[in-house]
């Protein structure tokens, strides 16, 4: 059973790896064809798709009642990424609601 939480645990680093690519590959110069085309969010596509590879097996024993709402400490580590690395703001209620997310995924973990 350990390793379907390993799989999952690699399923949501792999979609946080592609959101961050996504990210990094959309900017405002140039078309949405000339976007979708950039490395950047090519190889993003690619992560998430292997993400979704990962999900599917780690579903094979884990409830999707407890996989899918555990794919939500993504947001956690999105929030700081996107604040660290993109500049984007972290203000008083992102961090209570970081915090909320946090809790509910350690009480579904746990469970």
């Amino acid at each position: 059973m350990m390793a379907y939480w390993l799989v999952l645990a690699a399923a949501i680093c792999t979609s946080l790896v592609g959101q961050v690519l996504l990210k990094a590959g959309a900017t405002d110069e140039g078309s949405f064809i000339a976007q979708l085309f950039r490395p950047q969010t090519m190889i993003g596509l690619v992560c998430y798709g292997g993400a979704a590879m990962l999900y599917i097996v780690a579903l094979r024993k884990i409830p999707m009642s407890v996989a899918l709402p555990c794919t939500a400490a993504s947001y956690v580590v999105i929030a700081l990424v996107g604040y660290f690395v993109f500049g984007e703001s972290l203000g008083n209620q992102k961090i209570a609601a970081i915090g909320l997310i946090s809790i509910g995924v350690a009480l579904l973990a746990t469970a």
